[in-house]
């Protein structure tokens, strides 16, 4: 039976959505995060989920739990961000040695749920977070803004949408990312050994030690290779901001782009599709030991805006006032 409800999962309110053999819990009290996402027919867990976690502890560090949703994601070197028309400092949020921002706001902010509910094939929530100077990163980035999320499940997944509106007089800088922190192993049972992932990787982003762009695009190692042909183990081993752009992956023989993860001893796969305006993944682990790996897709390469690289290579973008940005994901397990 299809069905929506108000509950909490780790002292944190949330609406859970059931339709289609997938449950999901949406965390709107932090971000809208979707803090699980389980395949209820394949046993699969597919979000990296404790239940003895507490809302303190996920607050501490929301980017490593479930599927936090990134609004200026990763780096800015020094805080800058320079846009069309106007420079703006952000907080120094990573010290020495790296003393960048890091990862915005968006996912830590209490958002309102707008609507939930089911039809004949699918269970949904509506979520919103209208961003002013009642934020108190306004300070840094007076820029109105309302993001709108909608999550559905149905015998199709997990399907994810969010559109951003600027509600203000100036350009809205625009780069968006999901932290996505996948179980290991996602597969009731399995073992973390038998996981592999594919990354429809294209030219390897070379970083500097302050994890930030050289501005050099390689062409692929051996190692990066691995991503490319399905083999490459994503934890178990220490992975940090293996950064490529994105190009079409192959599933079942066809076109798909997004990341496939697999369970080798099962068979299982984990799909996870994202529209084209994502043109870059990123790969990281926290080490490779931690029960979870996070294969990120961003639309901008990190620190984007202050690259000289052409905005074709870059993939940033801006919102013109009153106009809106839409961005799609879809989770299923074959």
């Amino acid at each position: 039976m299809n069905y929506t409800k108000l509950t909490t999962i780790c002292g944190v309110p949330c609406v859970e959505i059931s339709a289609g053999g997938y449950t999901a819990s949406v965390g709107y009290a932090i971000g809208s995060n979707v803090l699980r996402l389980h395949n209820d027919i394949d046993g699969v867990e597919v979000f990296r989920y404790n239940p003895d976690n507490t809302m303190e502890d996920i607050l501490k560090s929301a980017e490593v739990w479930g599927l936090p949703s990134l609004y200026l994601p990763n780096r800015f070197a020094d805080g800058v961000l320079k846009t069309s028309d106007a420079t703006y400092q952000l907080p120094v949020n990573e010290k020495a040695p790296y003393n960048n921002h890091i990862h915005g706001f968006l996912h830590k902010r209490c958002h309102s749920v707008v609507e939930h509910g089911t039809d004949e094939n699918s269970a949904y929530v509506k979520t919103q977070y209208v961003y002013d100077q009642e934020d108190e990163f306004f300070k840094y980035l007076p820029i109105k803004f309302v993001a709108d999320y909608t999550f559905r499940v149905s015998k199709n997944g997990l399907e994810y949408s969010v559109t951003f509106k600027n509600l203000s007089d100036k350009q809205m800088p625009m780069s968006f990312a999901t932290h996505t922190t996948i179980n290991s192993p996602f597969v009731d049972g399995a073992k973390q050994e038998d996981i592999t992932i594919s990354v429809p990787a294209g030219l390897k982003c070379e970083l500097n030690d302050r994890c930030l762009p050289t501005e050099r695009l390689l062409p692929l190692s051996e190692w990066d290779l691995a991503y490319k042909d399905g083999t490459q183990c994503p934890v178990l081993q220490d992975i940090s901001n293996d950064m490529y752009t994105a190009e079409y992956n192959t599933l079942d023989g066809n076109s798909f782009y997004g990341v496939i993860c697999t369970d080798k001893s099962s068979g299982k796969r984990l799909c996870y599709q994202v529209d084209e305006k994502f043109k870059f993944w990123i790969v990281w682990n926290d080490r490779g030991f931690n029960g979870y790996f996070c294969p990120e897709p961003m639309t901008a390469m990190i620190d984007a805006p202050n690259l000289s690289l052409d905005k074709d290579i870059t993939g940033y973008c801006e919102i013109s006032p009153n106009e809106c940005y839409t961005l799609t994901q879809r989770f299923f397990v074959k």
